[in-house]
């Protein structure tokens, strides 16, 4: 059963979103007995490519095309339906964000394909092909059976994990048959610098109401900055213009799936939870210990925010400087 995975880049760079793809792509192929190709848009050097070849892509077949220099979803919908055609691939995955949430739909209607998203690991069964995926805020799980020949899958970011398997990999340069235009015309991009962005951050510092109002952000633009790491917010904080609302986190706001998650003077609504549920790691700061985002945190510190943070900044400064 061959399988298809198209893995997005950044400027040219794959991260660890890709990686983890193409692992789960490898072992999917490896229990289906199939082959697995790896898709690639845009501009990406050869070495970067070869990357791929560390958790398993023995074929990168590598679309480079200046209509595609933008997420056109039309675009980028025929270049996937051509290679997995071409490939007569049965399974194509896709990452569970973002890109992948506007362009798979539309894969689907191409290939006449099952859509199973947000799933969280290998198929329960492949015969028939059965999937899991979170529900209801990730307190629970839905089992799905895709019955088309063709099955796609998004898969939910940090759900499979990344793992090595190193092959050598053949990259194939693709001319894609695509149109000359597609109805969309891309005037001018605005692209956020000097800060981490926080869909594709690995850690993220959150805050909520707890902080008492924007001028006591420092500290936790701090952290952020000395761990690397994005800044977010819960709902009623970027309501209130405390913060932006692009940094506002929840089902109403941004989905993300960071490693390391600090959640601090947030009480932890149902409607935030949704938004982080696929974290690795949370860690909960909150003076009120029945807040409900204790009940989703892996770590949990009772105390104010105000005392708790500076300790914290103070241990995280000092560790890393040892």
């Amino acid at each position: 059963m061959s399988v298809l995975v198209y893995t997005e880049n950044w400027e040219g760079k794959f991260k660890k979103l890709s990686f983890e793809l193409v692992s789960y792509g490898y072992e999917l192929a490896q229990k289906t007995g199939g082959s697995l190709t790896v898709l690639s848009i845009g501009n990406v050097a050869e070495e970067e490519l070869k990357k791929l070849g560390q958790y398993g892509a023995t074929k990168v077949v590598a679309v480079n095309d200046d209509k595609v220099k933008s997420l056109e979803n039309q675009a980028y919908t025929s270049v996937i339906e051509q290679v997995a055609k071409k490939e007569a691939s049965k399974i194509v995955i896709f990452a569970n964000n973002f890109a992948g949430k506007a362009v798979a739909p539309r894969v689907s209607v191409k290939l006449k394909a099952g859509l199973a998203s947000s799933v969280v690991g290998l198929p329960i069964s492949y015969e028939p092909f059965k999937v899991s995926k979170r529900v209801f805020n990730g307190n629970a799980f839905s089992n799905i059976t895709v019955k088309s020949d063709v099955k796609i899958v998004t898969l939910l970011q940090n759900s499979y994990g990344i793992f090595e398997n190193p092959v050598e990999t053949a990259i194939e340069n693709y001319n894609a048959e695509l149109e000359d235009s597609y109805g969309t015309k891309v005037t001018s991009v605005d692209k956020i610098t000097g800060k981490v962005i926080l869909t594709d951050a690995e850690i993220v510092v959150s805050a909520g109401r707890g902080m008492k109002g924007p001028e006591n952000w420092t500290t936790i633009e701090e952290l952020a900055d000395v761990l690397g790491a994005a800044t977010a917010c819960s709902r009623p904080v970027s309501d209130e213009g405390w913060r932006p609302h692009s940094e506002h986190v929840g089902q109403t706001g941004k989905i993300i799936a960071p490693d390391l998650y600090f959640a601090i003077g947030i009480s932890g609504a149902i409607q935030h939870l949704g938004g982080i549920s696929g974290s690795k790691c949370i860690v909960a700061i909150n003076r009120d210990p029945e807040a409900p985002i204790f009940e989703a945190a892996d770590y949990g510190i009772v105390g104010y925010a105000f005392k708790v943070l500076p300790e914290l900044l103070g241990a995280v400064k000092e560790l890393k400087n040892s």
